[in-house]
Parts: C-alpha cells; sequence; structure tokens
C-alpha cells in the first residue's frame, strides 16, 4: 500500500472478536444440536425459529443487563433462565414434558459446542502469527473455552463478561479490554465482529474496526463501508483470511521500512 494509502490496520497489536456468529456459525451448530437431540419426539418442529427466539432472548436479556438491569453476568446461567421462561409458553410448552433439569443444562451447552465458520480456525492461526487474539464476547469463560476447544479457536485470552462486569455494549467491556491488554491507546487494539451494533460502541472508545459478513447474521447491515469509503469501519472483509493478507501486507511494509 502506498503512503497515500496506508495499510488499515496499521498499529494494531491486538484483535478482540465477537464469538457468536462471527467466530462460529450459530444457526447450523444450534440447528444441528437440536434436531439430533430432540426431532425424535418432536418431527416436525422448527428448530431455526426455536434457535431464533432463544437468540432473541438473549439478545434482550444481555442488553438490559448492560444498561444496567438486574441478571447474572454467567451467560450459561442467563441462558437456562431464557429456556425455562419459553418452554412456559404456549408456542414451546409441548416440549417441556421432554426437558426436565438435567436435559435442559444439556441444550444450555450446546451453545458452547457451536462449528467455526469455513473460514474461522485458519484465519485465527494466521492473525495470531502478527498479533495477540482473544475474545470479547458475552459468553462466559468455561463456555469460550470449551468452545475454543471444540472449534479449534486459537485464543491467546479469553475475555468475558465475569471478569469484566457487564455484557456487550456496555462500556466496561470495551475499556476492561484495553485495562487487561496493557495497551495504552484505543487505536491499537481492533474488535472484530458481524455485527454493527458492537463495532459502533467499541469505534465510541477509540478502537479500530472490522465488519466481517456472515450470512443471516442480524444487525449485518449489507452496505456498510469503510471510512475510506466515507463509512464507519477501518476494515470490510468477508472472511478472516482476508484479515491475515492484511497482515501480511503490513509486515512487507515493515520490512521496505526497516530496509
Amino acid at each position: 500500500m502506498s503512503a497515500e494509502s496506508p495499510n488499515p490496520l496499521e498499529g494494531v497489536q491486538a484483535f478482540v472478536f465477537d464469538v457468536f456468529g462471527t467466530v462460529v456459525n450459530l444457526r447450523k451448530g444450534m440447528y444441528d444440536q437440536l434436531e439430533a437431540k430432540l426431532g425424535a419426539v418432536a418431527p416436525d418442529q422448527d428448530w431455526d425459529e426455536f434457535a431464533e427466539q432463544w437468540r432473541d432472548g438473549d439478545y434482550q436479556r444481555t442488553a438490559s443487563v448492560a444498561s444496567g438491569g438486574p441478571g447474572p453476568l454467567n451467560l450459561d446461567q442467563l441462558h437456562k433462565e431464557i429456556l425455562d421462561d419459553m418452554l412456559a409458553t404456549d408456542r414451546w410448552s409441548h416440549l417441556a414434558p421432554h426437558l426436565d433439569d438435567t436435559a435442559r443444562h444439556e441444550l444450555v451447552l450446546f451453545w458452547n459446542r457451536l462449528p467455526g465458520w469455513p473460514d474461522t480456525s485458519a484465519g485465527l492461526h494466521g492473525m495470531k502469527k502478527h498479533a495477540i487474539i482473544g475474545t470479547l464476547s458475552n459468553g462466559s469463560v468455561r463456555g469460550l473455552v470449551d468452545m475454543a476447544k471444540f472449534a479449534d479457536l486459537p485464543w491467546d485470552v479469553v475475555l468475558s463478561p465475569e471478569l469484566l462486569g457487564s455484557y456487550k455494549p456496555n462500556p466496561k467491556m470495551y475499556l476492561g479490554a484495553l485495562h487487561h491488554l496493557a495497551i495504552t491507546s484505543p487505536s491499537q487494539l481492533c474488535l472484530v465482529a458481524a455485527h454493527i451494533y458492537d463495532l459502533r460502541a467499541a469505534a465510541s472508545h477509540g478502537l479500530r474496526t472490522v465488519f466481517v459478513r456472515r450470512p443471516r447474521e442480524p444487525d449485518s447491515p449489507p452496505d456498510v463501508r469503510t471510512k475510506r469509503e466515507g463509512g464507519e469501519v477501518d476494515l470490510v472483509v468477508d472472511s478472516f483470511e482476508e484479515i491475515v493478507k492484511v497482515l501480511e501486507a503490513r509486515a512487507e511494509e515493515r520490512q521496505v521500512w526497516q530496509q
């Protein structure tokens, strides 16, 4: 890249990632596990609808806690509360007799066994060669660790609400990441996410931002543009491997400067 067009990730020392939907394919992972667990007892059930309602509850409850409302900072506990509420409604009450408390806990753990997108693992391993990589997710510490082992996610660090004191988009999450990673300038930390609300919140605290397009993800408008294009994020990509290429170009530029 020329001096007139500097590398959009120049100066970034660490990348933190939204996980659900950005790093892992939540829709496919939840559908496959729900079908395997409950398909025999509810063969005509729309598991996409079930997972979508559960996720909507996740968004609503975490946003409420982030704005000062009550609720646990362990996402697994929060998901269990949402699931119990769902199974008490007319829409899903037919499933309740098949799900005792042990079975419901097993369903909650489905959130911690989600597959990465096709580019995820290779992309993260590639980025790890150039910078610190970690989570900035609403997931629980144990859940994020289990997911990392399940989907081969080579995190250097796991940051979660249990450690930082709230859920996104509360400022505690973004400012806490800066503190724990000992980053003195917010522009040296970059959030990677498929959800524009998350990126806007991070940018409001000075973080750099990368928008990743993921199919059927909520709050992922198709017209997100980079700052160079008059938009609001530093980089727009279709895969983590594209981020690796930008980092490789940055490394090559630095070698040229040093010569």
